[in-house]
């Protein structure tokens, strides 16, 4: 895990002024209330880059998603919108408070004024706010900058967790990424925070952020620490290993780095990979049977643990095709039904193992495999 993040506070205007897009935003909110706010002023203290803008208005948003031109999405709901415009992202949102109905629920939102905005988030490190016009003086209401110095993470108030159990897990993909610790009296709240009122969906997200991490498994080790998820003894390594497996080529094209992580965090297709990975294969033929149809991740997880004649698999024998298909079949004379299929796994079979070579050897094969009623 990283050592605790340096703060140059004095460094803040220069940064503000060199991130991608901002002076365009920051002419777009002349005369407009609007703060660039959360996960934005932290990174910006932290000298860290950032690719999206975290913007809040007191009052609609709509006049400066206007001014800025570009496509909007817009979620009316929490009264936000996400303008891209020049290959720039922008998040605006109105400032608002919170409620939650119950444990875990979504909050119900209204209107309110940026010091309540701030007072609604997950940790005080990301309850700061910039104005856009005029000197960047941080507005700090709850010594997140303070926090940031000592590299902890601190909930606004004791019922954080249970209000939204998922800031669990956000703390440990900020612990991961920053060096953060969690405050012990935070820790003791964390740990009764109960994931189960909570849909499965959102938890799933939060996971997946995590897994994107490249100290993910610092941080599902954790959350295992900590009680908030089971974490099998060797899943640590075997995230590791299957990230550097994921972000190598050809890996990429095959599964994402999160999705293989998570998988390997949770322990979803760990057996099957474990199969897979100890087969051994002794023809492409029977590497492609073998491989053929696997969930990305499977393979990732197989190759991670051993599994290394998966490279080849990937690289020569995956996207081999036959220069015939099953119309070729039929035109011969061979009749619909199984016989084609017999046919044509066949002759891939062939060429896989270099036995045969050009669509005319193809054919001869795939009429063989077709017409021998012992195949049926």
């Amino acid at each position: 895990m990283p050592p605790a993040p340096k703060i140059e506070v004095e460094r803040l205007g220069e940064r503000l002024a060199a991130l991608p897009g901002l002076d365009r935003v920051r002419g777009a909110a002349t005369g407009l209330p609007a703060y660039l706010v959360g996960g934005a002023v932290r990174d910006l203290l932290l000298g860290r880059p950032r690719a999206d803008i975290d913007v809040a208005v007191e009052g609609d948003p709509a006049e400066l998603s206007r001014r800025l031109g570009g496509e909007v999405r817009s979620h009316d709901r929490f009264a936000t919108a996400a303008v891209r415009v020049d290959g720039l992202e922008v998040d605006l949102a109105r400032t608002r408070s919170e409620t939650y109905p119950r444990p875990g629920a979504l909050p119900e939102v209204r209107p309110a004024s940026l010091e309540e905005d701030l007072a609604r988030r997950d940790f005080t490190v990301n309850a700061l706010a910039l104005p856009l016009a005029g000197e960047p003086v941080l507005i700090d209401p709850h010594r997140g900058l303070d926090d940031l110095r000592a590299g902890e993470l601190r909930v606004l108030h004791a019922g954080s967790f249970a209000d939204d159990p998922t800031r669990a897990l956000r703390a440990a993909r900020y612990a991961a990424r920053y060096g953060f610790r969690v405050e012990p009296e935070n820790e003791r709240l964390l740990r009764a925070a109960d994931l189960s009122t909570v849909s499965r969906d959102r938890v799933e997200a939060e996971l997946r952020k995590l897994a994107a991490e490249p100290e993910a498994r610092a941080g599902f080790e954790l959350l295992a620490g900590w009680g908030i998820l089971e974490l099998d003894p060797t899943a640590g390594e075997l995230i590791d290993l299957v990230r550097a497996v994921a972000v190598s080529e050809p890996w990429p094209s095959v599964v994402a780095p999160d999705e293989a992580v998570l998988a390997a965090a949770l322990g979803r297709g760990v057996a099957e990979a474990g199969e897979l990975a100890a087969a051994d294969p002794k023809s492409p033929s029977e590497a492609v049977a073998a491989a053929a149809g696997r969930d990305g991740a499977v393979l990732a997880l197989a190759r991670a643990l051993g599994g290394e004649w998966l490279d080849r698999y990937l690289v020569e024998w995956r996207d081999l095709r036959l220069e015939i298909d099953g119309e070729d079949l039929l035109a011969a004379g061979i009749p619909e039904g199984p016989a084609i299929g017999r046919g044509l796994g066949a002759a891939l079979r062939a060429k896989l193992d270099g036995e045969i070579s050009g669509r005319d050897a193809e054919l001869r094969v795939a009429l063989e495999a077709a017409r021998d009623n012992h195949g049926e």
